[in-house]
C-alpha cells in the first residue's frame, strides 16, 4: 500500500512539473506576442509621422531646405526625423532643363528596447519658381 501512494506522489508531481512547463511556455508566448505588438505599434507610429512630412513638404508647408534634423513632439515624442533634398538635373524631351525638380529623403530614428530602428521615404517634388 504504501508503494502504491509513492507511485501516485511521483504522479502528481510529474504531472504538476508538466503543467508548470506548459505555463511557462505559454508566459513567453504571450511576452513576444506582446514585444511583436509594440514593435508593429513603433514601426506605425513612425511610417505615419514619415506620411505627415511628405504631405507637408507637398503642399507647401514646410520649405525643402538644406539638411535638417528636428526631435519630434506630441504623439510623436522620441522619434527624430531628418530631411534632406537633392536637386536634380534631368532634361525634358526638349533637351531642356527642368529646374525645380527635387529628390526629398526623409529617416525617422527610433530606440525599441535597446535597439535603434530606421525607416525611410524617398520621393520627388517639383517646385516652381
Amino acid at each position: 500500500m504504501k508503494n502504491r501512494r509513492a507511485f501516485v506522489l511521483l504522479e502528481v508531481m510529474l504531472g504538476v512539473a508538466i503543467f508548470a512547463m506548459g505555463v511557462i511556455a505559454l508566459g513567453r508566448c504571450v511576452n513576444n506576442c506582446l514585444s511583436a505588438e509594440i514593435a508593429r505599434a513603433e514601426d506605425e507610429r513612425a511610417r505615419l509621422a514619415l506620411e505627415n512630412r511628405m504631405a507637408e513638404i507637398e503642399s507647401g508647408e514646410v520649405v525643402i531646405e538644406d539638411p535638417k534634423t528636428e526631435e519630434l513632439e506630441g504623439r510623436f515624442a522620441g522619434l527624430t526625423l531628418k530631411q534632406s533634398r537633392t536637386q536634380l538635373k534631368v532634361k525634358n524631351e526638349k533637351n531642356e532643363d527642368i529646374l525645380g525638380l527635387y529628390k526629398i529623403d526623409l529617416e525617422v530614428d527610433w530606440n525599441n528596447g535597446n535597439e535603434p530602428q530606421v525607416k525611410q521615404l524617398t520621393f520627388y517634388v517639383l517646385r516652381s519658381r
